[in-house]
């Protein structure tokens, strides 16, 4: 099985590297073919090695070759698949491949179509080394992968300029902000890099006490000997460890940059909420479950910050008007979530939750590419509706990934969520429980609000021009598996369970079946709510809210992100700009410049100055010699006299 393990790790690489001999050149569809094909084969690979685990309890471990052997520092390049990692490995090959097929389509006109695949086949081989390493050090390696070609995909459209204002409601009555409605993908790719790295500094200090303190950075060893130091300094190491996971996936304070992430191709916002970049914080506090569960106190914390931008983006989509963000905060909302099941160590329930996530929210960004692409590119939600009898396909589709998201039997969002539901209150935290519940009636109407707006309702276009179309038939097809997955994937609760939790600690509910019938029916009654509240709010009205509630503090607030990226800008971003300028121009210029500057000056006058002599006149070159020669037996005449 070890063949099997190194056609699905490295058939994305050779994809990438495939599309990266076109570069720039015209578009090649064959590039489009070929990396498809190869992440098809990884995802083949993929599920015959989660297969053979499942069928023999197997895990198989492989030392590639020895990566920094220093005196007794030792790290290999080794990879594992494990009930955990193969899960991510199936769940990450089965969106990329889709995501894949439905880019030859979406990119279809674009004139870096070449450059596009090959950073998305690149981006899907950083995930897989992420998840497959067996150690931290590797898990690192494809950490700052995935960072460098999210940066690449986000920012991949790079020509764009930000668009000005116009009377754009949402602007900061009190902002320092320049006076855009949106960033230059520029901007937002470089924002969502520095933002990792500086939460990436977190984890790679975890990282170092690790090895400073065990001597290796191999899961198994350290899970082994974690234990033998101290609590604090355990209590460092998932601190620092989470600051990572913080980071990438986005949570609070690090939440700006994933709205911001929706200027690259929606494809890779596909890829990015789905099935790399933001899942890559669950799996790592996933995969490090042994140092989490020793220190409950920080599990704890997790769970806490997780409750909190559940609720905390779930509010902001309730009024913002551009599709992507819209699923954007759907996902920072769900990864809340993922985050509560982990700190409250049901691990194995966060690793459901993200396999289900994946599958619906992967359809809900690719059924917005065939929107866009359908309305020009057009992203706001008031300029569409009606959409449904012109594109039945994607109508369909999108209502299913919502219906799965809002948490409606029996889609697979239904089993997950609610699972998590009862995680929260079987742990007596019922603040959590609360917030979550409450989270799970507002998912269910911004969903909704979404599909009535888009697909139902008045057509608003008209006046733009637009001429809405279903889109190409194997895009379609790409998304119908996923949409499948999201219908299913939960009724397979009961064998996901009996295999991660050969990896992954068991966590049972000891709530009696009367207290589970009835949360399951609390949380079900919220959902429906939400979801019928929508329905009839947003199915004939065709408005959108009225210029008063526009004038409101809290739609203000809840537009303007709680003012957060103002408050980043002040606190942040325009301070640091004014020290760059001062350092710059006072001590750059005047000290640095000056300094190198007056040296030059120095050397070069003294040359001017030591020219004079150079005239060829003989008299006046003895002249010169014969002073040389005076001064000199001076000097040695008083350092004589003086010893």
């Amino acid at each position: 099985m070890e063949s099997y393990l190194y056609i699905a790790l490295f058939a994305p690489l050779v994809g990438s590297l495939f599309a990266s001999l076109f570069g720039n050149a015209k578009k090649a569809q064959i590039v489009g073919v070929v990396t498809s094909l190869l992440l098809a084969i990884s995802m083949l690979a993929s599920i015959l090695l989660m297969v053979y685990v499942y069928q023999t309890g197997e895990v198989i471990h492989v030392n590639m070759l020895d990566w920094i052997v220093l005196g007794h520092v030792y790290i290999p390049f080794g990879f594992i698949v494990d009930q955990v990692s193969v899960t991510m490995m199936v769940v990450v090959t089965i969106v990329s491949t889709m995501v894949h097929i439905h880019s030859n389509g979406y990119m279809d006109h674009d004139k870096s179509f070449n450059r596009f695949f090959a950073w998305l086949s690149a981006f899907v081989f950083s995930m897989m080394i992420l998840v497959m390493s067996d150690n931290f050090a590797g898990l690192f390696i494809g950490w700052e992968g995935v960072g460098l070609c999210s940066w690449g995909l986000i920012g991949f459209w790079y020509h764009k300029e930000d668009v000005p204002h116009s009377k754009d409601i949402t602007k900061s009555p009190f902002s320092t902000l320049s006076p855009y409605s949106a960033v230059s993908p520029s901007w937002a790719a470089n924002e969502a890099f520095i933002m990792n790295r500086v939460a990436d500094l977190g984890m790679l200090i975890g990282i170092f006490l690790i090895f400073w303190n065990l001597g290796t950075l191999q899961y198994d060893l350290v899970f082994e000997n974690i234990g033998m130091l101290s609590h604090e300094l355990v209590v460092a190491i998932a601190i620092f460890l989470f600051i990572g996971a913080m980071g990438k996936s986005a949570q609070f304070p690090f939440n700006t940059w994933l709205a911001n992430a929706m200027e690259g191709p929606t494809p890779v916002s596909a890829l990015i909420h789905a099935a790399t970049m933001v899942t890559a914080g669950v799996y790592l506090v996933i995969r490090a479950n042994e140092i989490f569960t020793i220190v409950p106190e920080v599990g704890y914390f997790i769970a806490g910050l997780g409750a909190f931008v559940a609720i905390f983006a779930a509010s902001m989509a309730l009024v913002a008007t551009n599709m992507k963000k819209i699923i954007a905060y759907s996902t920072l909302s769900q990864l809340g979530y993922m985050f509560v099941a982990a700190g409250l160590g049901a691990y194995w329930i966060a690793l459901f939750h993200l396999a289900t996530h994946a599958f619906f929210k992967s359809v809900l960004f690719l059924g917005a590419g065939n929107v866009m692409h359908a309305m020009n590119d057009e992203i706001n939600i008031k300029n569409m509706g009606g959409l449904r009898k012109h594109m039945p396909y994607t109508a369909l589709i999108m209502t299913i990934a919502s219906l799965a998201l809002a948490g409606i039997f029996p889609l697979a969002g239904f089993f997950s969520k609610d699972m998590i539901l009862e995680a929260a209150f079987a742990n007596e935290a019922y603040i959590f429980w609360t917030i979550l519940w409450i989270t799970a009636g507002l998912t269910a109407f911004y969903s909704f609000r979404l599909v009535m707006y888009v697909f139902y309702g008045k057509e608003n276009y008209h006046h733009l021009g637009y001429h809405p179309h279903e889109s190409y038939g194997y895009v379609i097809a790409a998304m119908t598996p996923l949409a499948i997955l999201a219908v299913i994937a939960g009724w397979f609760e009961e064998n996901f369970v009996e295999f991660v939790t050969n990896s992954l600690p068991m966590w049972e509910s000891h709530l009696d079946h009367n207290t589970h019938y009835m949360l399951v029916g609390v949380t079900s009654a919220i959902a429906i709510a939400g979801v019928a509240f929508a329905v009839i709010r947003y199915l004939k009205s065709g408005t959108y809210l009225s210029g008063a509630m526009h004038k409101r503090f809290c739609f203000k607030l809840l537009a303007n992100q709680y003012y957060i990226p103002h408050f980043w800008n002040k606190a942040i971003v325009k301070p640091y700009h004014k020290l760059a300028v001062f350092s710059w121009k006072e001590i750059d210029m005047k000290v640095v410049d000056a300094m190198v500057d007056g040296i030059a000056k120095l050397i070069y006058n003294g040359g001017v100055e030591g020219r004079s002599i150079q005239t060829g006149n003989l008299s006046k070159a003895l002249k010169l010699m014969v002073g040389g020669i005076f001064i000199l037996l001076t000097l040695v005449l008083l350092f004589g006299i003086t010893k």
